[in-house]
């Protein structure tokens, strides 16, 4: 009765199994199926991130590297070539010229002396003087306004007036130190100096303005700040 009933009872026919049931499990998720999951699209965007990622990283380093070389030469260039310009040429306004000339030379001297004057000059040797009025007075005689022909000696001081005009025609040998102290600012110099420190002095203002390091600069203000120092003692 049972083999009857077995070859009676009609077959059924066994349907597929659905795809999700056949196919093959997925593999673990690894280093491959970050880069590659099977389709396109998210895979392009993962690059994508990545490229951006070190880019944006190598573009911030150099940004870095090359802003501490700016910083040093606009500090070459405020403290040594244009401040150093201005205060100079404020400098050299300021300054006198303070030194000794030597003069070694000879001078020609031409010209008329007038001599007006008393003196007493001496007699070198014996004088005969004829003609001369003389007053004598010895014993009981007397001799007034009496012409004689006399003798002054050697010797004898006679006061003199001395009305003449003696020519000088000579060379004078000139040899001395003169000191000198000029203040350029008194001189023609003045006006050029002031003229070079106006020139320079907007530039030089405008360079005192900039930035000296990251820190002063608007990026590392406030909040920032700790990230710019951390960066900045990292590198």
């Amino acid at each position: 009765m049972d083999s009857s009933f077995e070859e009676q009872t009609p077959q059924m026919p066994i349907a597929d199994p659905p795809p999700e049931l056949t196919s093959t499990p997925p593999a673990a998720p690894g280093r491959r199926q970050w880069f590659w999951q099977g389709k396109i699209g998210p895979a392009f965007r993962t690059i994508a991130s990545l490229i951006s990622l070190t880019v944006n990283v190598v573009l911030l380093i150099i940004l870095i590297l090359l802003g501490q070389q700016l910083f040093a030469l606009k500090g070459l260039i405020a403290g040594q070539l244009v401040g150093g310009l201005h205060r100079n040429f404020v400098l050299m306004d300021q300054a006198r010229i303070v030194s000794a000339v030597q003069v070694d030379d000879t001078i020609q001297v031409k010209f008329d002396l007038p001599v007006n004057t008393t003196t007493v000059v001496k007699l070198t040797e014996d004088t005969r003087i004829q003609g001369a009025r003389v007053n004598l007075s010895t014993g009981g005689l007397t001799i007034r306004n009496a012409p004689a022909n006399i003798v002054l000696p050697a010797g004898t001081d006679l006061p003199i007036a001395l009305n003449i005009t003696v020519p000088v025609d000579t060379i004078v040998p000139v040899k001395l130190n003169v000191p000198v102290d000029i203040p350029l600012n008194q001189t023609e110099l003045h006006q050029p100096f002031v003229g070079l420190q106006e020139v320079i002095a907007p530039y030089d203002q405008l360079l005192a303005k900039l930035p000296n390091s990251w820190l002063e600069t608007p990026l590392c203000a406030g909040w920032s700040g700790w990230l710019c120092r951390w960066m900045l003692e990292t590198k």
